[in-house]
């Protein structure tokens, strides 16, 4: 007879995970007790029904009532599926009629061990119903040879003692507990049954004996001779014998010690497990991949992670997780999973939590899918850890990188991305950046102190943000300057608006006189596209140009502004190049005598830099110095305009002219900065000049930056014995008073003092007056810009020192300056 297996539960899940465990015998199932009875009434080759209790409509005790109602079903044999804690629903099920019982969570090697125990059982009954009814085996034969332990008694006394009681015991039985069935019989099977299982044991078999029950099953252990413990899984049935009496039956037992052994190491490793994930960070889960996230294992860490135990999670209890997750990211984190799933990869994921509190959180999660042997049958499995630290630390970062500390507003990497998000929006509306300055604010710095410096940044601020109401469109971009980006505008009357507002409430919130601004307007879409760094450059470029005679005056950026702009741009480039690239001739050297007065020979000579580009043509000092300046190649230019002007002087040393001195501008920029003094000692040391024939000269507006350090820089090139003289003096911010501090040599009067000698009476020029301060205060004096013959006399006629001039000699090159020595200097 065909051996089919009918599974009954109302969960789809389990029902495949038994029949999957079970894929070698025949199955059939049934999702609930109304479908069992019905195939189990159509069906005769059901030979075993696995029956879960819980379920709809008709629960697992009403089936075992209908089934017991009848004896058509007698044979049918049903196992009952049950929990660990259900002690009592066990004791019913076999109560009305079930042969087994199997706890959840199923162990697929017991649930294989107990069916086919079972079927064994069947079979044995079939073939003993066969050798009774149809003589065909003998029951020797298979009793003998039996791969199960059988014993067959009609004894009621579990004690032992009397032999004929006892009708037999196979081999196989003999072999499991260790011992003949002579001793056996002797001690009887409480004797040899472990002490632990016993009462259990001794319970089942006086049910079974006073009718209670028709039979039990449980796993238990013999204690062999040597005191070793044989687990087995033991059934216990009545044995209907013709002409007996007595309660007969039949035991049948199977060696399950091995199995038991795995389950024990199995457990340990669960145990382990579940040890390790409670005590990692944050929590663990498994769960369906369902729009709740419905739980199946979550560990003890989701109560400090979400401030829910375990069991409100598990199953939607209390809350699904999905109800925990900050709503804007529950769609996101759906589609990352189905992502994942599908492409069989790892997700890893942040998002928001909302805790029990109400308190939000940052959480990390990475998991990845477990499927199922066809792949449908998906659930997931990952952790979850809280990052909140570290997303505020990040958040805060961010801030930080986007804001100025000071002030609270957007800073210059802000603008440069709201002025790129703009332009990649495709917006058609005008755009403008205003640019308001600060001026002169490093001076308000010395002059009043630097807290007082914060201090007023801080009220320009609040008072732009009066101004601006929308503060994402107000920026710091660097200490002194503040930018209002403008994305929309009508046209130029909006932005002239806008600057008359921010003049009005600068003048009257910031009520220091003293402290002024300039304010640059760029009509960003009326020029060439450019980037936030030219963006800048043009907007400031218009600030420069406001009205200084005003407190506080605005500028528009202008198309002449622009060719300017790219001039130097393309000024600068070529300087650059020139600067460094080998063997580069565009930047050279003239040289304009400086001639005594009193020998009418040439002492000195001013060395004067000039350039010319293959593309730009000769360009003026006046015009590729402040751009050099401007972007600090004026330290490169001056290093290689010293070392091209000191090998003059070497050279004039080895003419014989060593009582002949070269003369080099140095820019303040260049003075200042901290190469300056180790350029210049390496520069001497290689060219071999004597630093007595090197005279350096400085601007007065050097002194309007820091008189201190200035003369400190001075004094220790006087040290080396290089002369220092003021250049163009009278232009700047020095007077004869200051130059009694300075640590200089020499006074060049600027030529526009010169030049006023031949319009003016001798008696109303003052330059006779600054010659005579200049003797009483040591410093010799030169004359520049002489071009005239009644120039030269009044100065002999006033002392002066040294001239220089068109009267006597322009700039001219090295070759015709020596031929020049030869001829002026001739008999040295």
């Amino acid at each position: 007879m065909p051996e089919k297996i009918l599974i009954v539960d109302d969960s789809a899940t389990d029902r495949l995970i038994v029949k999957t465990m079970l894929s070698d015998y025949e199955i059939a199932t049934a999702c609930d007790g109304l479908d069992a009875m019905r195939q189990i009434e159509t069906d005769a080759d059901i030979s075993i029904v696995i029956l879960d209790l819980h379920m709809p409509n008709m629960d697992g005790f009403m089936v075992l009532e209908a089934l017991g109602a009848t004896n058509r079903h007698k044979s049918l044999r049903t196992i009952i599926l049950t929990n660990y804690d259900e002690a009592e629903n066990e004791i019913r099920g076999l109560k009305l009629g079930a042969v087994d019982y199997i706890r959840k969570p199923i162990n697929m090697e017991s649930l294989r061990v107990r069916i086919e125990i079972h079927l064994k059982l069947m079979r044995m009954q079939h073939l003993l119903e066969e050798k009774l009814f149809e003589n065909s085996l003998t029951f020797d034969a298979i009793f003998q040879q039996a791969p199960v332990g059988i014993a067959i008694s009609h004894d009621e006394e579990p004690r032992g003692g009397s032999r004929d009681k006892l009708l037999s015991i196979n081999p196989y039985f003999e072999r499991i507990t260790g011992r003949k069935m002579e001793e056996i019989v002797r001690l009887g099977w409480e004797r040899i049954t472990h002490r632990e299982d016993l009462d259990k044991d001794r319970e089942y078999f006086e049910r079974f004996m006073a009718g209670e029950i028709s039979g039990y099953s449980m796993e238990k252990r013999y204690i062999r001779p040597d005191g070793s413990e044989v687990w087995v899984d033991m059934i216990v049935a009545p044995l209907r014998l013709k002409n007996d009496s007595k309660r007969s039956h039949i035991c049948l037992v199977q060696d399950i010690t091995e199995r038991k052994a795995m389950e024990k190491a199995l457990r340990d490793s669960e145990r382990t497990r579940a040890l390790l994930l409670d005590n990692l960070p944050g929590m663990t889960y498994r769960c369906k991949f369902d729009r709740d996230w419905t739980m199946l294992y979550v560990s003890n860490g989701c109560h400090e992670l979400l401030g829910y135990t375990p069991e409100n999670l598990l199953f939607n209890r209390d809350i699904a997780f999905n109800d925990l997750i900050v709503p804007e990211y529950r769609e996101e984190l759906f589609e990352r999973w189905r992502e994942a799933v599908n492409s069989h990869r790892k997700l890893q994921i942040e998002y928001e939590v909302v805790t029990a509190s109400g308190a939000k959180k940052w959480v990390w999660e990475q998991g990845q899918a477990v499927y199922g042997e066809d792949g449908t049958d998906v659930v997931l499995e990952g952790l979850i850890l809280d990052i909140t630290d570290r997303k505020n630390y990040e958040l805060k970062l961010k801030y930080l990188s986007e804001h100025d500390p000071m002030t609270g507003l957007r800073n210059l990497r802000s603008l440069e991305e709201a002025y790129r998000a703009h332009k990649n929006s495709g917006a058609q509306a005008g755009s403008a950046v205003i640019m308001i300055n600060i001026r002169r604010f490093s001076v308000i710095n010395k002059l009043f102190g630097y807290r007082f410096g914060d201090e007023l940044i801080c009220d320009v601020a609040r008072c732009l943000l009066q101004v601006v109401p929308d503060a994402s469109l107000l920026f710091h971009v660097s200490i002194d300057r503040f930018a209002i980006y403008v994305p929309s505008y009508g046209d130029k009357s909006d932005l002239v608006g806008i600057c008359e507002r921010i003049i009005s409430g600068l003048e009257a919130e910031i009520h220091q006189k003293t402290v002024s601004f300039r304010i640059g307007v760029l009509e960003i879409d009326k020029f060439t596209a450019c980037d936030t760094e030219s963006l800048l450059k043009r907007v400031s470029a218009a600030a420069d140009h406001s009205n200084d005679l005003e407190r506080i005056g605005f500028c528009f950026f202008s198309r002449e502004m622009e060719e300017k702009q790219k001039r130097e741009t393309a000024v600068r480039q070529a300087l650059n190049e020139a600067l460094y690239k080998d063997g580069d001739g565009s930047l050279y050297m003239l040289y304009q005598p400086i001639i005594s007065m009193e020998t009418g020979k040439i002492v000195s000579f001013e060395a004067l830099a000039r350039y010319e580009s293959e593309e730009l043509g000769q360009i003026s000092p006046s015009e590729f110095i402040p751009v050099a300046e401007s972007s600090l190649l004026i330290i490169p230019l001056g290093r290689k305009i010293m070392r091209l002007a000191l090998k003059f002087a070497s050279r004039l040393a080895r003419e014989g002219y060593e009582s002949v001195s070269v003369s080099i501008n140095v820019s303040p920029i260049q003075l200042l900065g901290e190469t300056f003094l180790p350029d210049l000692e390496k520069l001497l040391e290689e060219t071999g000049v004597a630093p007595r024939n090197l005279d350096i000269e400085i601007t007065e507006s050097v002194f309007s930056e820091s008189l201190k350090e200035v003369n400190e820089k001075l004094e220790k090139i006087n040290s080396m014995g290089i002369k220092i003289a003021i250049d163009d003096f009278g232009t700047g911010y020095s007077s004869l008073a200051r130059e009694r501090d300075l640590k200089v040599n020499c006074l060049k009067i600027d030529k526009s003092f010169i030049a006023k000698l031949s319009d003016i009476s001798s008696e109303k020029a003052i330059t006779g007056d600054v010659i005579s301060m200049a003797h009483k205060l040591g410093h010799s004096v030169v004359a520049e810009g002489v071009e005239q013959e009644t120039q030269r006399r009044y100065l002999v006629e006033h002392g002066c020192d040294m001239m220089q001039g068109y009267l006597f000699s322009g700039p001219i090159d090295e070759e015709t300056a020596i031929e020049l020595l030869k001829t002026i200097n001739k008999g040295e």
